[in-house]
């Protein structure tokens, strides 16, 4: 590949490629003594250019990927980064040889022709799919003229973008079955049911039900949405946990009786106090003792348990776990249960009025405290899901009591 030796002037150029051009120009201009002392070394680094250790020495203090050529479009330098998107890139060869994407090559050729900095997107499925933006930029030296590419990894973006496009999939999925299933009724209570009093009730008792988990669906996504608007706002009022326990316990007795199960609750009766949102903690523990009072009654008991520990670096902090002896779940399946939608058993979710957010919900409850969730179960033997929150830390440095059952 040939990139015309054009000497008109270049146009202006701002952000990183102007800062880097008049670091080089400034650096050219006292390479005398780095030259000499160095002569030898860049030669059999770079023989290709004379100031290729300096350009290198330039770019490998970049965040960024980054590869230097010459006017023929020959590597004069490039840092690690950059050979981690392409390795084979050589020093003194053809760019051409690594640089194999249509896209780039195009745009190397561009910024040569016309000495205008371009910039280009790309896609490399390989070792994995990665996306990249790559601005290829003219750069006038005293002595010679380069072009400058520099790589902005775009994979982190686009996965969101995935994940946005998921998430709008699954929420408008959830919210058009019971849609569906109104319309459904209603069409039929207008027509063939119309004057069946029998029909006419018992498709109402069950338009109900989709309608009040469509209303499930909707608050749990709105919750959702205020916590992540949230998530860089740390909480700072301080919070006794021992009362959110008992109320959340309270108000989900009517279910317990319902499902034949039993609480069996333990907490110190001193205050157990944290830095949150009261709201939310309530949220988050009315989630996990609701999922395990739907999935877990089979055990026929509860634990909930509050106490004091240590996290593995020492700090101290406050647990609180809730126990089933239900089914338990699939080892499998543990790492995924936290993600938005995912269920283990998605016909018995729906069936208990579940929307799949759940677990999700507390996951970024818990991530807003600066806390974690931990998932343990065993098949046929229940699981334990267990809330880790920071313990408020008083003006003389304690916590309250000395932590019990440090982390393992």
């Amino acid at each position: 590949m040939a990139i015309e030796d054009d000497r008109r002037g270049f146009p202006p150029v701002t952000g990183l490629a102007a800062r880097l051009r008049g670091a080089w120009q400034a650096l050219f201009g006292h390479a005398g003594a780095v030259a000499s002392s160095s002569a030898a070394h860049a030669a059999s680094r770079a023989p290709a250019h004379p100031q290729a250790l300096l350009i290198e020495q330039l770019i490998d203090g970049l965040p960024g990927a980054a590869i230097v050529l010459n006017r023929e479009g020959r590597v004069i330098a490039f840092n690690k980064m950059a050979g981690t998107i392409a390795p084979a890139l050589r020093r003194g060869e053809p760019a051409l040889i690594a640089l194999r994407m249509p896209e780039l090559v195009d745009a190397i050729r561009r910024a040569g022709r016309r000495r205008e900095a371009q910039r280009v997107e790309f896609f490399d499925r390989v070792p994995h799919d990665r996306w990249f933006e790559a601005f290829v930029t003219p750069v006038r030296l005293a002595t010679d003229d380069i072009l400058m590419m520099t790589f902005n990894d775009l994979t982190p973006l686009r996965r969101v973008e995935e994940m946005r496009a998921d998430f709008i999939a699954n929420a408008s999925h959830e919210l058009r079955t019971p849609l569906a299933a109104l319309l459904g009724f209603v069409e039929t209570l207008q027509g063939p049911a119309k004057d069946d009093p029998a029909a006419r009730e018992k498709f109402l008792v069950i338009m109900q039900a989709q309608a009040t988990r469509m209303a499930r669906l909707i608050d749990d996504l709105l919750s959702l949405s205020r916590i992540e608007l949230n998530a860089h706002l740390q909480p700072n009022t301080p919070v006794d946990l021992a009362p959110i326990v008992r109320q959340v316990v309270d108000g989900l007795q009517t279910l317990a009786r319902d499902r034949g199960v039993e609480f069996n609750v333990s907490a110190p009766s001193d205050p157990v106090m944290v830095l949150g949102d009261r709201d939310e903690l309530i949220r988050a523990l009315e989630n996990l003792v609701e999922n395990a009072l739907k999935y877990g009654a089979a055990g026929k008991r509860l634990d909930i348990s509050l106490q004091r520990g240590q996290t593995r670096g020492g700090a101290p902090e406050a647990r609180i776990a809730v126990r089933d002896y239900g089914p338990g779940i699939a080892p499998d399946h543990l790492p995924r249960l936290t993600e938005r939608f995912y269920r283990v058993d998605v016909a018995d979710s729906r069936a208990q009025g579940g929307t799949g957010l759940g677990l999700a919900l507390v996951k970024h409850v818990l991530n807003r405290h600066a806390g974690r969730l931990t998932i343990e179960s065993t098949l046929g033997a229940g699981a334990t899901f267990t809330m880790h929150l920071p313990l408020r830390m008083d003006d003389s440095g304690l916590s309250g009591e000395s932590p019990t059952n440090p982390a393992g």
